[in-house]
């Protein structure tokens, strides 16, 4: 069984998971074309990809995912509410301050009481309803980002669907959220992709039903887990955690450098919070009170380019593990943004 990080941060994370007889990708936070180059950095094979698998809707997510899977025609793997996010998310909206829309609507009234004597025109009350919705979807922000960047989006290559497959269908380019297949699948309970079992389970994060995954191939019985973008440990997450080969587990900032760092206090905020992204002593803490030592290989993720140093977090978390640390268990590995990882074979 083998895991490949292709991406790892705020500004896109992909994931390679390949048992001897199926390959999913988990997330597409890239464009497709950067996610193509970096599967043939690593030499994995894009035309054997059997299924991508999406852990929540924010955008260093999914940034390439409509155009990836449409290119490979390959099932897209949700929680129906991420799916639901993820369409609202990429929908066109056209919203209209109060102002504008009761210049609008006295226009209007004015062209139509020429033709029509009788014409009768709203109440307050109605005009009230009206108004409050507008002014809730003029402030709608359909683009939903909720990495630990408050910027992630100017460094996220763009995807040009032209080259990247020139046989789509033009009604197909018309919809921004088509995909070739949807399947569904609900947090706690598992299901299978050929000889991968799968098991999601819940995080704590702001996005509408985010998860992580435990895969275990059917043929020998490794297991691997992903588990980033979580603002603390809870309960099921640790349980979810004992008996894996490999991890992948957040380690996103030190707590000394976001309160000191660049972002606005409201982002600061929001990274610290229980619904935010792991420090490294949160992540240190884990691994010296509640991780089983049973992992190969320990992978720290979405490192923060901002607030973290890529050695501190290394550091932070061999210490945390301690003795049990040897040439064939808990190896510490960083998953970083700018470069894949070289494949963990297990």
């Amino acid at each position: 069984m083998r895991m490949t990080v292709l991406a790892s941060g705020s500004k896109g994370n992909s994931t390679v998971i390949a048992s001897e007889r199926t390959r999913v990708l988990v997330d597409a936070g890239l464009s497709c074309r950067e996610l193509l180059r970096r599967m043939a950095v690593v030499g994995e094979d894009p035309e054997k990809l059997d299924a991508i698998l999406i852990t929540h809707e924010h955008l260093d997510h999914v940034a390439g995912l409509a155009v990836l899977a449409r290119r490979l025609k390959i099932p897209v793997f949700f929680t129906e509410q991420t799916h639901r996010a993820w369409v609202r998310m990429l929908t066109p909206r056209t919203t209209m301050t109060y102002a504008k829309w009761l210049d609008q609507y006295q226009s209007q009234k004015e062209a139509l009481k020429a033709k029509v004597p009788q014409y009768s025109v709203p109440g307050g009350a109605e005009l009230e309803s009206i108004a409050a919705v507008s002014a809730e979807a003029a402030v709608f922000d359909p683009v939903v980002n909720r990495s630990d960047d408050p910027n992630p989006t100017f460094e996220l290559p763009v995807d040009d669907l032209e080259d990247c497959d020139p046989a789509t269908p033009a009604k197909v380019k018309a919809d921004p959220a088509y995909l070739p297949a949807v399947e569904y699948f609900v947090a706690g309970r598992q299901f299978s992709i050929g000889d991968l079992e799968i098991c999601p389970f819940t995080i704590p994060h702001d996005a509408s039903d985010p998860c992580g995954f435990v895969f275990e191939s059917l043929g020998d019985g490794v297991r691997m887990a992903l588990a980033t973008d979580l603002g603390y440990m809870p309960p099921n997450v640790k349980a979810a955690l004992k008996n894996v080969d490999v991890l992948l587990l957040e380690s996103n900032h030190d707590l000394e450098m976001l309160k000191d760092g660049p972002y606005p206090w409201s982002v600061k905020q929001r990274v610290l919070s229980r619904v935010g992204h792991l420090s490294n002593d949160a992540t240190a803490e884990f691994l010296a009170t509640d991780y089983d030592g049973g992992a190969a290989y320990i992978v720290l993720g979405h490192l923060s380019e901002s607030n973290n140093v890529p050695e501190l977090a290394r550091i932070t978390a061999e210490r945390a593990i301690g003795d049990r640390m040897t040439l064939l268990g808990n190896r510490v590995l960083l998953a970083l943004q700018a470069a894949p990882l070289d494949p963990i074979q297990v």
